[in-house]
């Protein structure tokens, strides 16, 4: 049976973990807050650069470009976005666990991934996934110039026929408690989706005639410069909803932490006490009947 001081050891050791929980739940909410405030910022200019690119494609009969080249699905490039660091709850294994499905429904063609951050890298080497290539040591704060080189590299693939389609896994942001795991395709651009949106957003009135725009180049020249562009902002708004939900993620990891280290010294402590009540009982008998029998 544990003694006292086994409690007040194992007690100590709980408290200075829960000192570290504690102030790691402080770094993630701060950083949260930054990453938060960048990834929510990103959206509109996103839906405004895909409003453009839908009012250029209004006005474009029969589009035929490089990046929106549908092609039977034979090779296949998967971004997986985890984070460098663990501790923060079911974030990486969820992005690993949906990774895998995707690899398993797409076994009769080839696949290749391109893991951004070093627990999805490691996860994908241990299963002898095929890696095209890998960006592990990227800054905490995302910048908008790695997507882009990101972006440029599988556009450079993409056009040049070397994969037929690239797709995105990754966890999207959308509060402190709740992430949605996403598997987005990023190339082709579909055109589908840049039509879909109603007339108002797509550069129309009420759904009468396109506005009349005064372009000084012609509109396929602007459209196919945008494409890249989109693409590039679209792997990063990628990354700053990942960034964000690991943050969250891990505030929320550390929180729960510190309550179950909490409630652990509770139990801790409840069971010392009744341990050291037990000593001081048996004391006592022992001296009353030592007492007894000497009278």
């Amino acid at each position: 049976m544990p003694t006292l001081i086994d409690f007040r050891r194992r007690i100590r050791s709980v408290k200075n973990t829960q000192q570290i929980t504690r102030a790691m739940k402080f770094v993630a909410a701060a950083k949260l807050r930054r990453a938060q405030e960048r990834a929510l910022a990103i959206r509109p200019y996103a839906q405004e650069l895909r409003r453009v690119l839908q009012s250029a494609l209004a006005r474009i009969e029969n589009p035929s470009l490089p990046l929106m080249a549908h092609r039977p699905e034979e090779r296949v490039l998967v971004i997986v976005l985890t984070g460098n660091k663990g501790l923060c709850g079911a974030f990486n294994a969820n992005v690993i666990r949906r990774t895998l499905e995707f690899l398993k429904a797409h076994q009769n063609v080839q696949v290749r991934a391109v893991p951004i951050g070093k627990k999805g890298r490691d996860a994908l080497q241990k299963r002898r996934v095929e890696i095209a290539y890998e960006y592990v040591h990227l800054s905490a704060h995302v910048e908008f110039s790695q997507a882009e080189e990101i972006a440029s590299r599988i556009i450079e693939g993409f056009s040049g026929n070397e994969v037929d389609a690239i797709y995105a896994i990754y966890n999207e942001f959308k509060s402190v408690l709740a992430q949605r795991l996403m598997v987005e395709k990023l190339l082709p651009i579909q055109e589908e989706l840049l039509r879909k949106e109603d007339s108002k957003e797509a550069g129309t009135e009420k759904g009468d005639r396109p506005i009349d725009y005064i372009y000084e180049e012609p509109q396929t020249q602007i459209f196919s410069k945008l494409l890249p562009r989109y693409v590039g902002m679209q792997l990063f708004r990628v990354m700053l909803e990942s960034t964000a939900a690991e943050h969250a993620a891990r505030m929320t990891a550390m929180d729960s932490a510190t309550n179950n280290a909490s409630e652990l010294i509770d139990q801790l402590t409840l069971h010392m006490n009744k341990v050291r009540q037990a000593a001081i009982t048996k004391e006592i008998i022992e001296v009353v009947s030592g007492a007894i029998s000497t009278d």
